[in-house]
């Protein structure tokens, strides 16, 4: 399969999970034959600050805008398939490019759901929009339950499919190294996760000053008083999160209120974590539960003395539990899986006058 996909960011894993998730996704789908043009809007955000800038699974490439485009139209025609990412700067311009040139599947893959959806409602999304829902042949989304049907019933899109965020579980492994702190957090700042990061992380540092805490990720506020026992990290490269992690004894996932809202909304550090074997304390949202089992492989807390009660155990069989889930069912391979059938469900039941176009 011929592949070209248009994502926010591939090179810069810089605020953004783009850019690890698509790392992962594509590299396991080239592992299965298939040939991928990755294309990248340049710009000086992620020019400044790019950690991967010559993947050895696809042909990544740069362009200026919307327009510069047609210096590609001829790679976008003749694919396969074009996927074309959530917040892809002037992205509602972009699809509407993919979907006068494409010849083949064109397929929408939304990182950012729930975030999405409530702009789409809100009639504030730059990147998307509803008329352009129902072109596209195939919605990927990283929510998966009940919104799957609210994007094919309120929004027309012709299919609404799951695919959640995965790992690269080659690069995440546990590792053998001291614990150097008791609770961890790895999240770019976000308002809205900021008061359950307050409740289930910075109280229970101030009422547990022998315990060590740490927070890594870029643009919080200057005002935050951090406690003396939590250590910020200003960016954490991928590469380095395995062994951040390893040297956790806990770690903290927390989830943005759209996504609460929405359930079945996992971020890709849980997945992540939960593939270094580190015990995971989540917020608490519903789907969760069919991804991680409650109390066997994710404790679940709303309150600063849930985690106090942790802190002070050995819950280490809990982040084994959830290595052995996280590689049976959301490692990037089983998600290239499901991309693949995805991609060829649509080729057979949505685009047969794109098939009999290109005979």
């Amino acid at each position: 399969m011929k592949l070209v996909v248009l994502g926010l960011s591939l090179s810069s894993s810089w605020g953004n999970g783009h850019a690890t998730t698509f790392r992962a996704l594509l590299s396991a789908f080239a592992a299965r034959g298939h040939d991928i043009l990755f294309l990248e809007r340049d710009v000086a955000w992620y020019a400044d600050q790019r950690d991967l800038k010559c993947p050895d699974y696809c042909r990544l490439e740069f362009y200026e805008g919307a327009a510069a485009l047609d210096g590609w139209r001829g790679e976008i025609a003749s694919a396969d398939a074009v996927i074309v990412g959530s917040y892809v700067p002037d992205g509602i311009a972009v699809g509407e490019y993919v979907q006068r040139h494409a010849q083949g599947v064109t397929a929408f893959y939304d990182i950012d759901t729930p975030v999405t959806l409530s702009r789409l409602r809100e009639g504030t999304c730059d990147y998307l929009s509803p008329a352009l829902i129902a072109t596209y042949d195939l919605y990927c989304s990283f929510t998966g339950g009940p919104t799957l049907d609210l994007i094919e019933g309120q929004y027309g899109s012709p299919m609404a499919r799951a695919l959640y965020c995965s790992v690269d579980t080659a690069t995440y492994v546990p590792q053998d190294i001291p614990k150097r702190w008791d609770l961890s957090y790895l999240g770019t700042y976000s308002p809205d996760r900021q008061p359950t990061l307050e409740r289930l992380l910075i109280e229970p540092a101030r009422a547990m000053p022998d315990k060590r805490f740490v927070v890594a990720g870029p643009q919080y506020p200057p005002a935050i008083d951090w406690p003396a026992n939590v250590d910020r990290i200003e960016h954490l490269p991928p590469a380095e999160h395995p062994s951040f992690y390893s040297a956790s004894r806990y770690t903290l996932n927390v989830t943005r209120a759209d996504m609460i809202a929405a359930g079945w909304s996992p971020s890709v550090r849980l997945f992540e974590a939960a593939a270094c074997g580190t015990p995971i304390i989540s917020d608490i949202w519903p789907g969760l539960g069919e991804l991680l089992a409650h109390n066997q492989e994710v404790l679940l807390a709303d309150k600063p003395e849930q985690v106090i009660v942790w802190l002070h155990e050995d819950k280490a069989q809990i982040g084994a539990a959830a290595r052995t889930r996280i590689l049976a069912e959301h490692g990037a391979a089983s998600r290239a899986r499901e991309l693949e059938a995805h991609l060829v469900e649509a080729v057979t039941m949505l685009a047969p006058d794109k098939i009999a176009a290109a005979q």
